[in-house]
């Protein structure tokens, strides 16, 4: 198998795991949004450092511990994307726990756009006038379902801007993506640990409190966060970016399917229309961007 094969494979394997990502969460419906963020933060850190220390990569671990400490603009660059990327998490689960999952969909359609957006306004990046009407296209769609509702589909907006902004914290900071998510969850690690004292002292915890099938999801959150993101980190070496911005809509397509055809979210004429709007966009950015280069 070719490198860009083996690429392609790990490719749509870490989108369609994040496709099928709400069906792992709605399983945890019973337990507090924050309760699995924090677990998630926990065991993601715990299984990330075991897996960096099987594959002896220890020392390098300990290398970009040093440069990003040498490096202040680095160092706190991480620190507030980590922070950022658990906002995003967190409106996640809560999404979706909370019959959200269409609206997610939604908001990881247009994320892609608005971080297209942010690389125009903050990196002076230049647009191809089919890419801008594709921005614009998209934002019509959004429009169309707040007008319809009276409502800003703030889930939707909430997770496309705060893994924009992830994005965009991270644009310059060239880490492993095993060692990178370790360093990042090492950040929140702290605060996570001392909320989740609080919490307990509080007796609104479910981990070793309701069942072992409970104990041990809320464990294997942090695997499944951090396997499909080194599947997606092999896949985005070997494959061309115009090749990882069509397979990026497999998630959210998935995530489409689950809310409207399994969990019975509505799916309206409305609904049709604002992601029809979001689907041109796609296509025109697409499009655009082959062109461009």
């Amino acid at each position: 198998m070719t490198e860009e094969r083996k690429g392609m494979f790990n490719a749509i394997f870490a989108y369609a795991i994040w496709g099928v990502f709400p069906v792992y969460w709605k399983l945890l419906e019973h337990v507090n949004s924050l309760e699995i963020l924090l677990n998630r933060i926990i065991w993601s850190f715990v299984f990330t450092c075991m897996f960096i220390f099987i594959i002896s990569q220890k020392k390098e671990f300990f290398q970009d511990l040093k440069s990003l400490w040498l490096n202040k603009k680095m160092f706190f660059g991480l620190m507030a994307a980590s922070f950022v990327i658990s906002c995003n998490w967190f409106l996640y689960i809560w999404a979706v726990t909370h019959e959200h999952v269409v609206e997610t969909s939604l908001g990881y359609y247009i994320n892609p756009l608005i971080t297209v957006l942010f690389g125009v306004v903050f990196f002076k990046e230049h647009l191809s006038k089919g890419q801008i009407a594709a921005v614009f296209i998209a934002f019509t769609g959004v429009a169309i379902m707040a007008v319809r509702y009276g409502k800003i589909p703030w889930v939707a907006l909430g997770i496309a801007f705060s893994f924009a902004i992830y994005g965009a914290l991270k644009k310059k900071i060239q880490l492993d993506a095993k060692r990178g998510l370790a360093i990042e969850t090492m950040f929140i690690l702290p605060f996570a640990l001392v909320l989740y004292i609080y919490l307990m002292s509080t007796n609104n915890t479910s981990f070793l409190q309701l069942d072992w099938k409970t104990d041990l999801l809320l464990i294997f959150g942090g695997v499944v966060t951090a396997y499909p993101l080194i599947l997606f980190a092999k896949g985005a070496k070997a494959l061309p970016q115009s090749i990882l911005g069509f397979i990026q809509y497999l998630a959210p397509t998935l995530i489409l399917i689950l809310g409207a055809a399994v969990y019975g979210e509505p799916f309206t004429t409305v609904e049709l229309i604002s992601f029809g709007f979001i689907w041109v966009a796609i296509v025109v950015f697409s499009l655009s961007t082959m062109i461009k280069n």
